[in-house]
């Protein structure tokens, strides 16, 4: 585990400042943990009682306010029971008697009253908090904030911790997202922290305590491939790792080859975090940020669309706000193929029938055999597509994924307003002589709305930039015509030659 204090050292800082603020980050990246040592350090040096607790208990509660206030006041007692703290530094036991709505700052009051140290509180997954409960808690804790001193004390600094920025705190107190508002329950915040995936750094610090506890070393290859597939996240750094070495039993060196088998066997075992982004997919907020990513066209632009990008953001499927973009390679693979199995249900043919005699993979037939699937099924398959605008795409990746991955990898390349998704395939395989070698096939998809010309010049020009990259000179471009007057579903399927500005063979597929 990487120091969690180093993650985070501004928090410290506004700690002894004596502020409130938000700590925000997507699921699995350390909030908790950095919180937990944190609270620990403070309370270690002798004048501060610091506290992590968790709101997940109030979730229950929905709109019922004083049962939060008392599922909230019963985490905060057993947590600091659990610290092992002496019994003067422990909250009052029994707590203020006082009305509903005004019990948690009463309590939290009180404790401070009578604690002889200052009192720090991190309230841990705060999202839990719903509606009318998280209003009237935030309100209490402005009241208590702006009402504190020697008489009246109250927590020196607050720390709210969870998925959602500053913003949305303030939109579901009801305030101005955008300003420090007197009306809104929770205007006292001022600051919101993200806590940042890893570098490429601190993964060969992660990975070296392993090392030095075991003498067993990732290679500098295997730890660029590891920052490359995961960007940093820090669940997936450390499952990873956990994979290669406990799940699978490597032994000796770990290589970029190992950091590849891993990353395949954790998306096909879809763990629970994985699961936990993917199950997302379908919300309606989520699906206007994630479908004009897959399908290459320009997102909406009313100002809803940009509180759907900030809690897509926050969920951690975006890299940022700005770039309309995955988070890292492993997403984008899980993604494409969870929106995909529908449709890989349809695909029968045998993947080991597209091995060529001398170990290649036959990628013209794999060709040849989608323009059969897409006839037969692509008008049904994409009415039934929830992502309909995406749903050339999603269908073509998920054949292509039913009959390569057994055998070969696809790395995908996609992003919002690129009007296109890139798609490398990679077939290790040994040749008749015994020597190992990787086939690359590179190909495009691009899509032909209503009111649009003809993509394949543009379509050509991307591709070459695209193959330029990869140091290949042939492609294939695929393009899907979706406009109303589209050639008859028996009829589509046309293969053609054309040539890239800068003289590569391309295989052109109308579908």
């Amino acid at each position: 585990m990487l120091p969690p204090t180093q993650r985070l050292p501004q928090a410290r800082v506004l700690i002894d400042m004596d502020r409130y603020f938000v700590l925000h980050a997507p699921r699995q990246t350390g909030k908790t943990t950095t919180l937990r040592t944190l609270a620990s350090e403070l309370t270690a040096e002798g004048d501060t009682a610091a506290l992590l607790f968790s709101c997940e208990r109030a979730k229950t509660a929905g709109d019922d306010y004083p049962a939060a206030e008392s599922l909230l006041l019963d985490a905060l007692r057993e947590a600091a029971e659990r610290t092992g703290w002496p019994k003067k530094l422990l909250p009052p036991d029994p707590w203020p008697q006082v009305t509903p709505g005004s019990r948690f700052g009463s309590a939290l009051s009180e404790w401070c009253r009578r604690s002889p140290r200052r009192v720090v509180l991190f309230l841990d997954e705060i999202d839990a908090l719903q509606g009318n409960s998280l209003i009237s808690i935030l309100s209490q804790l402005r009241d208590g904030h702006n009402a504190r001193h020697e008489r009246h004390p109250f927590p020196a600094s607050v720390v709210l911790c969870g998925l959602r920025d500053l913003r949305d705190y303030k939109i579901a107190s009801g305030g101005d997202p955008g300003r420090s508002n007197p009306a809104s329950p929770f205007n006292i915040v001022a600051k919101s922290l993200r806590l940042g995936d890893f570098t490429a750094d601190q993964i060969g610090e992660l990975y070296d305590q392993h090392t030095q506890a075991t003498g067993q070393e990732f290679t500098k290859d295997a730890i660029d491939r590891v920052f490359e597939l995961t960007q940093g996240q820090p669940w997936l750094v450390n499952a990873l790792a956990h994979e290669i070495t406990f799940e699978m039993g490597v032994a000796g060196a770990i290589t970029a080859g190992q950091v590849d088998a891993a990353k395949e066997r954790l998306i096909r075992q879809r763990a629970t975090h994985l699961d936990a982004l993917v199950a997302r997919l379908h919300e309606p907020q989520v699906q206007r940020v994630i479908e004009p990513i897959v399908a290459g066209t320009w997102p909406g632009t009313d100002t809803s669309f940009d509180d759907d990008v900030s809690y897509v953001h926050d969920l951690g499927l975006i890299r940022g706000t700005r770039d309309m973009v995955i988070a890292n390679p492993i997403y984008r693979e899980v993604l494409l193929r969870v929106l995909g199995d529908r449709t890989e249900r349809f695909v029968k043919a045998d993947p080991h029938s597209f091995v060529l005699p001398d170990g290649r993979f036959d990628l013209a037939r794999l060709l040849e055999e989608f323009v059969v699937f897409w006839r037969e099924h692509g008008e049904v398959l994409i009415q039934q597509e929830g992502y309909h605008e995406a749903a050339c795409q999603i269908i073509l990746m998920a054949f292509l994924h039913r009959l390569v991955n057994g055998g070969g990898h696809l790395d995908r390349e996609y992003a919002a307003g690129t009007k296109r998704l890139d798609v490398l395939v990679r077939w290790p395989h040994t040749t008749p002589d015994g020597e190992r070698r990787t086939q690359r096939e590179a190909m495009e998809l691009k899509v032909w709305r209503a009111g649009e010309n003809d993509p394949k010049p543009e379509g050509l020009a991307q591709l070459d930039r695209y193959l330029d990259r990869l140091t290949l000179t042939t492609g294939v471009l695929v393009i899907f015509d979706r406009r109303p007057e589209a050639p008859p579903w028996n009829e589509r399927g046309n293969f053609e030659e054309a040539t890239t500005p800068s003289g590569c063979h391309i295989t052109v597929l109308r579908a």
